[in-house]
């Protein structure tokens, strides 16, 4: 019932005239009204309220009164934001803490790391460099156990089964300090904290293997929510995963450190440009999915491709150059739309409530503008401008997220109401509406290049009756002048005269190709099936699980699967999931996985020990109890290292990674290599992990804290399996 009232209200979506935008418009009954005063004030109207916006320190000057006044009212929602102090009830026990930062929102007083960072990327930076600047700082940390490496790290915060390398977008840091570096002092801070960060996440979350970083995705990390349900009480799977978002984010981070290596005539930049185009590499090879004509969002941890995308780690993969021209184009016009924007994942989940599920975020609206404007694509750039304008219109004050299909800051549909968690004047969706107007509409990039391009089709909302609209900023000010024929589709600059800080651009209109919105893309994907039944069948095991899917073993796709089927028996590991597929071809998230077959338990005091019974690859994981706090947040993971020697060189290291856990369950695993006969030694060495930094002694809201860092789990078996 909920899909057909969906498609009936998208059905019903008025098709309102640009023209109609320059004072307000109405939207699924709603008229939004936003008048101007002679004092330079605003007034935003709607049918049960209104907001008073007062007169901005920068003002912008087109045919909209709409969008000026919304440009004005994103300064005020900065202007609240800034703040003296911040505070969150995990840390401290909820009293303030003095930082002249920004807050993260109305409903969160606090400063994260991948919100700040975003919104400093998005735009910030020009605002209040000094600000961002202490926000970022207040995000650096040093060590605070003597035992454990020393270094400057950016801080993962608290998070699914207590934080780093679980989730490993900390590395995001890097996106917003790059805008700040023209402080001398700040910017060795940058270069200790990048090589410090770097190297400490190529120790343990880059497999080799691969190529690829493991962890959650940057900024989805409701787990349930984009992960199979069966992650909310095991995120294992996730800890062992690779996501598209965190791996654009490395490597733009070593890209980073190479060019400042460069710069300073450090002889890493080599090896860190190296690492940057191997991963560029290694992420074209295995996120791309060529039957879709997209990047999927994330892996299994043995490659297994999941039917999961999503609109933030998209636009980075083509804001950052890992997605050559091609492919750019193709993916973001794959991407599904609604009338009112762009969601932020697809397909949506049947049984989540709203929230990344079926959800709107202008901040990834932005970033998705960026990606349009990178491959010249007016019908998605006045999409994402038009999604942003209405959304911040509509809620009075710039919102974290809104609901798909109405654009709604809270839709009733029982226990999937939603979204569950909003906040108005969220920094990053602010951050997402000055970065629309400043690069989306007038075209000043980060490097201070004007570069419009705008879809003809904004013009008589954005011009109306005028030859030329303008925007103030601090240090600048922009005119773009519309050419006297339209006969293009996008307004591109022609010429541009410096006159001081005035940039005057006459814009032209020109034709570039137009791929049309992708609007016939189902809504759900298919319920993710339980695991299979696996029993032995003489020399094959016997695979059962209702209805049609696709079989994957060990990560690869086997074949279909419709009821049963039949897979051969070998002594090496088998690891069984399936999906099920619907009658659009769409897959559901994958099952639990079965693995059967004999694994050996090594047992007793470490070390231990355990011959080999063939030559090749092993896989080795942990069988532990980690009750140091709860699956959704928390900073004790515990991280370990499994030395392996099997007296044929140095030992192998592996890191394995025991998240907070209910009851017992297995840990992430590592591979090594064997000869037949070997005599091999295990050995246990303490790893690293968030509870170690010195800053979160201000930590109050589990273990790891205030008491001092805590690495441990309750550690049982050994389990080793041959590939």
């Amino acid at each position: 019932m909920l899909s057909l009232l969906l498609m009936a209200s998208m059905a019903a979506a008025p098709n309102v005239p640009e023209s109609a935008w320059r004072d307000g418009f109405d939207w699924h009954g709603v008229h939004v009204s936003m008048q101007k005063s002679d004092k330079g004030s605003y007034v935003l109207g709607w049918p049960t309220g209104q907001r008073v916006i007062p007169a901005p320190p920068l003002e912008a000057a087109t045919g909209s009164s709409l969008f000026d006044g919304l440009y004005a009212m994103a300064q005020d929602d900065l202007k609240r934001d800034s703040v003296e102090a911040i505070r969150d009830g995990a840390f401290d026990h909820g009293q303030p803490i003095p930082c002249v930062c920004f807050e993260t929102g109305e409903k969160w007083p606090y400063v994260w790391t991948r919100d700040l960072s975003y919104a400093i990327d998005l735009g910030l930076w020009r605002f209040d460099p000094a600000r961002s600047r202490n926000g970022l700082e207040f995000k650096l940390s040093e060590v605070r156990a003597p035992s454990a490496p020393q270094g400057l790290y950016v801080m993962q915060d608290t998070g699914s089964g207590g934080s780093w390398p679980i989730s490993t977008d900390r590395i995001v840091w890097f996106l917003g300090a790059k805008h700040l570096l023209d402080d001398a002092g700040f910017a060795t801070r940058v270069r200790q904290a990048l090589g410090d960060t770097l190297a400490q996440d190529r120790q343990y979350a880059f497999d080799p293997a691969l190529g690829l970083y493991r962890g959650e995705t940057s900024f989805l990390d409701w787990r349930e929510q984009t992960y199979p349900v069966w992650t909310a009480d095991n995120v294992v799977f996730i800890a062992q995963s690779f996501a598209l978002s965190t791996n654009v984010l490395h490597y733009q981070a070593l890209e980073l450190a190479a060019d400042l290596a460069d710069r300073h005539g450090d002889p890493h930049a080599a090896d860190y440009r190296a690492q940057a185009g191997a991963l560029k590499t290694a992420i074209n090879t295995h996120f791309w999915r060529a039957d879709r004509g997209l990047y999927m969002s994330y892996l299994g941890g043995d490659g297994l491709p999941v039917e999961a995308y999503d609109l933030l780690s998209l636009s980075l993969a083509i804001t950052s150059g890992v997605a050559d021209p091609a492919r750019a184009r193709q993916a973001l016009a794959n991407y599904p739309t609604w009338p009112s924007g762009s969601p932020v994942i697809w397909p949506e989940r049947a049984d989540q409530p709203i929230y990344h599920n079926r959800a709107i975020w202008p901040f990834v609206s932005a970033y998705a503008l960026r990606a349009a404007r990178a491959v010249d694509d007016p019908l998605r750039i006045a999409h994402e401008i038009r999604s942003v304008i209405r959304g911040a219109a509509l809620a009075g004050s710039n919102m974290e997220n809104y609901e798909l299909a109405t654009q709604g800051v809270h839709v009733d549909d029982g226990p999937l109401s939603g979204p569950v968690v909003n906040s108005p004047r969220q920094l990053w969706s602010v951050a997402g509406f000055l970065d629309v107007a400043i690069e989306g509409v007038f075209g000043l990039t980060d490097d201070g290049r004007v570069e419009p391009k705008l879809p003809v089709s904004l013009v008589p909302m954005l011009f109306g009756e005028a030859d030329h609209i303008d925007l103030q900023l601090h240090d600048r000010r922009i005119t773009l002048r519309r050419p006297a024929a339209l006969d293009g589709n996008l307004l591109v600059a022609g010429s541009t005269q410096q006159d001081g800080r005035h940039t005057m651009v006459m814009l032209k209109a020109i034709k570039v190709p137009e791929r049309p919105l992708r609007t016939d893309a189902p809504l759900y994907a298919p319920a993710t099936p339980a695991a299979p039944t696996v029993e032995a069948d003489g020399d094959h095991w016997r695979v059962r699980s209702p209805g049609k899917g696709v079989l994957y073993v060990n990560g690869r796709r086997h074949g279909e699967i419709d009821g049963s089927t039949t897979l051969a028996r070998n002594t090496s590991l088998q690891c069984i999931r399936v999906t099920r597929v619907d009658t659009h071809g769409i897959e559901s998230l994958p099952s639990p996985e079965a693995c059967p077959g004999d694994r050996a338990h090594v047992t007793g005091a470490w070390p231990r020990h355990w011959t080999a019974p063939a030559s090749g690859r092993y896989r080795a994981l942990l069988d532990y109890a980690n009750p140091h706090g709860p699956i959704n947040t928390g900073i004790t993971a515990a991280v370990k290292w499994l030395l392996v020697d099997c007296g044929d060189g140095a030992p192998q290291r592996l890191p394995l990674v025991m998240p907070h856990s209910d009851g017992r369950q297995h840990s992430t695993w590592g591979e090594f290599s064997a000869k037949a006969g070997a005599s091999c030694r295990f050995s246990l060495e303490d790893g690293f992990n968030m509870s170690y930094l010195r800053h979160n002694a201000h930590y109050t809201g589990g273990e790891g804290g205030a008491s001092g860092p805590l690495n441990e789990a309750d550690v049982g078996d050994l389990l080793i399996a041959p590939l």
